[in-house]
């Protein structure tokens, strides 16, 4: 095995990640912007109303992507990782 197929393995990795975090990362971003706005705009300065609101929409896109990270983890699994184990 080569550099090339080793930074390409690499590359896919982490491009993987990339596609499996974005849902969370996204909706957690979303929220966070709402929720700092309705704070500014009426003055409300509560942790609590920041917190969890994001957590458990967190959990649920979560739990409605978890199909797709899993189908993202096998696609790279099977055309990545298994080709250069059956080498």
């Amino acid at each position: 095995m080569g550099e090339s197929e080793i930074f390409e393995v690499l590359r896919a990795s982490l491009w993987s990640g990339v596609l499996m975090g974005l849902p969370i990362l996204g909706v957690s971003l979303v929220l966070g912007f709402a929720i700092g706005l309705v704070q500014a705009l009426t003055s409300v300065q509560e942790m609590t109303l920041t917190f969890v609101p994001k957590i458990i929409a967190v959990v649920a896109v979560f739990f409605l992507t978890i199909g797709y990270m899993t189908r993202v983890c096998l696609d790279l699994f099977n055309n990545f990782i298994l080709p250069m184990i059956a080498l």
